[in-house]
């Protein structure tokens, strides 16, 4: 039971960074530089705080500290700056859709031969990605919006990728926190940062605790989860999303989009499940 409850906490706290930061964004209580910058603030501090406590060391002079700290730079300045015109259901799922996507074809690429069932999965869940993008089909993605969420999603996917061979996870997620701080301070100087109380209170809700404490729990039950039910269980990641936009942000959900979705989630779902082939299998 605690396991359940864990999980479904963590996957509700990664829908909340695209309810918080839609709730910032386009509330104009602050500008996606501003938010940005504040989200990853708050983050680096919460989790380096979280690696002092329990007296670890915090790993940023890796060879791979560069690549982690630009792809979580282009994650998260594309992200905040999506949510100018995304709803938060629509970004979610593209950026859910891209980073799977990404991912699967990195581990098909480079691990294991991809079996019938996994293609197909694949091309279904990419179809479901053309269906909330493609003009036209009532997905109500806006072209600049929707390619800022696919930079965001592949800035991810290229940190999640690196992640996975990381000893200490949630070191070096703090690591990379820490250093892209500067990173963004030198990308984002000049563009006129807008703050209020409230769009900084947001950020550091967002950074802190959906972000910073969110990744520091999922770190805690990844271990726990058997085989392929830890990229299941983040298929609820995008649904949660996208009614927590109609219930809190009064955002519409049309056809399309629900189809979207569920192709997306189901054609992922069904990938995952299945096994891959050996690459040296003849």
């Amino acid at each position: 039971m605690r396991l359940v409850l864990a999980t479904a906490l963590t996957m509700i706290a990664f829908a909340s960074n695209s309810i918080l930061t839609r709730m910032a964004i386009e509330g104009g209580h602050i500008d996606p530089s501003g938010f940005a910058l504040v989200r990853v603030a708050s983050g680096a501090l919460v989790l380096g705080a979280l690696v002092a406590a329990r007296g670890g060391a915090l790993p940023l002079l890796r060879g791979n500290r560069i690549v982690g700290a630009l792809s979580l730079s282009a994650y998260l300045i594309g992200f905040s700056l999506a949510y100018l015109t995304l709803d938060a259901g629509l970004g979610a799922l593209i950026l859910f859709g891209v980073v799977q996507i990404t991912m699967f074809t990195h581990a098909a690429l480079t691990a294991a031969r991809p079996t019938f069932r996994q293609i197909t999965g694949g091309g279904l869940a990419f179809l479901g990605l053309l269906v909330a993008l493609w003009p036209g089909t009532g997905g109500g993605a806006d072209p600049a919006g929707a390619a800022l969420m696919v930079i965001a999603g592949l800035g991810w996917a290229v940190y999640s990728i690196i992640g996975r061979k990381a000893v200490d996870p949630l070191a070096a997620t703090s690591a990379n926190f820490i250093l892209c701080v500067p990173v963004l301070l030198v990308l984002l100087a000049g563009t006129g940062m807008q703050f209020s109380m409230t769009g900084i209170a947001l950020g550091v809700v967002c950074g802190g605790l959906t972000s910073g404490l969110g990744y520091s729990l999922w770190y805690a039950v990844l271990p726990r989860l058997e085989g392929a039910l830890a990229p299941i269980v983040q298929l609820s990641v995008p649904v949660i999303a996208l009614f927590a936009g109609v219930l809190i942000l009064g955002e519409q959900i049309g056809l399309p989009l629900i189809l979207a979705t569920a192709l997306v989630v189901g054609g992922i779902g069904w990938a995952v499940t299945s096994r891959s082939v050996p690459a040296d299998h003849k």
